[in-house]
């Protein structure tokens, strides 16, 4: 049985995901500082070196945006991802 996805919601539930991921990332730079930041996503990130990317002084006011962001680029991957599995299952009842 195949049933449809609601776009909204799948769109809501992985926008507010990666929102919540970019907090996480947000509470482990604050707590861990920049040498803790650097190792935690050279380990990640299998050893590339972020050390010359990572930034520490973020303002208050792009970090709101950034969490804006990434919430809208969330949802749009939520909502094509529902959506493409949507066509699929239509497109297999045919």
């Amino acid at each position: 049985m195949n049933t449809p996805i609601n776009v909204r919601k799948f769109g809501l539930a992985f926008g507010l995901t990666a929102a919540l991921l970019y907090a996480g990332c947000m509470l482990l730079m604050i707590t861990v500082g920049h040498s803790g930041t650097v190792d935690f996503f050279n380990s990640l990130l299998h050893g590339l070196d972020v050390s010359s990317i990572i930034r520490m002084n973020v303002p208050l006011w792009e970090a709101g945006i950034g969490i804006v962001q990434t919430f809208i680029i969330g949802w749009l991957i939520g909502a094509c991802i529902a959506g493409f599995y949507n066509a699929t299952i239509t497109m297999n009842k045919e």
